[in-house]
């Protein structure tokens, strides 16, 4: 608990200084619709002295709910006022939400309500060849490349590390809704290829209470168990349970531990 406070206060307080924050839309072709990001350039980037300097990225879902949060995490945890140097500054980019159950999820299942969920491909290749590209364009970018998810965005986040073709090199996966397709989550976990593995991954797994405990945090543990004996590549892999924190709490505290998981040589 200590620890949400102190990091809810640092944000705050990093947020204020904030000022390199944009609005950027550009139309989907794969979509077929217009999308808008919120960015945050780092601390630094438009100083004359740093022209030539490169940055990585960090592409953030459901980024009209998490972006401020986000934003003092990553200035908290690269910023030089501190000298914290925990991660390279970054350029943070939030997708802001159009449709989630769509673009979320690659399979469907069977609800009483209209649908159309199951884009999640579609949403990823819009990130990979559109988005991207857009941003390395128009931003001082080099191809180091997080992707974060929380919930729903989690699953899509686990989706990409399992394609052997994602362009990503980092992945947090916070809370991550496995039950929407176990069974699909598991058969992929079976056919992952060990370009995967080379790749670091990291779940949080918040505390949903006793009730729910073998559909949350057992079923995270099952599925990390089954990535982790595949893999050859241990070290790039990680899970973290916060007993403190409920599902709609734990993306702050579990975007910082990511982060420092990510960053550790």
């Amino acid at each position: 608990m200590k620890k949400r406070i102190t990091i809810l206060f640092l944000l705050a307080i990093y947020s204020l200084f904030s000022q390199n924050n944009n609005k950027l839309t550009l139309f989907s072709k794969v979509l077929n619709e217009e999308r808008s990001c919120l960015i945050h350039l780092p601390e630094g980037y438009n100083n004359p002295s740093n022209k030539d300097k490169r940055y990585p990225i960090l592409i953030l879902l459901d980024g009209d709910v998490f972006f401020k949060e986000a934003i003092g995490v990553v200035d908290f945890m690269s910023s030089d006022r501190n000298r914290n140097h925990l991660m390279p500054k970054t350029i943070l980019i939030a997708i802001e939400n159009v449709d989630r159950g769509r673009d979320f999820t690659v399979t469907k299942i069977k609800i009483k309500r209209p649908n159309n969920m199951g884009g999640g491909k579609k949403f990823l290749k819009f990130i990979e060849h559109e988005l991207i590209p857009f941003i390395d364009k128009k931003y001082r970018t080099e191809p180091d490349r997080t992707l974060v998810g929380h919930s729903l965005g989690g699953l899509l986040t686990l989706n990409a590390y399992m394609d052997e073709n994602s362009i990503f090199d980092f992945y947090i996966s916070i809370d991550p809704s496995i039950w929407w397709s176990e069974k699909v989550m598991e058969d992929r976990v079976e056919a992952v290829s060990s370009k995967s593995f080379k790749k670091k991954l990291y779940i949080a797994t918040a505390n949903q209470g006793e009730a729910n405990y073998k559909k949350n945090k057992k079923r995270h543990d099952d599925f990390f168990r089954m990535l982790k004996n595949k893999s050859k590549e241990k070290q790039n892999l990680a899970i973290e349970y916060f007993k403190d924190e409920h599902h709609r709490s734990v993306p702050l505290i579990a975007l910082y531990h990511g982060l420092k998981f990510l960053n550790v040589e």
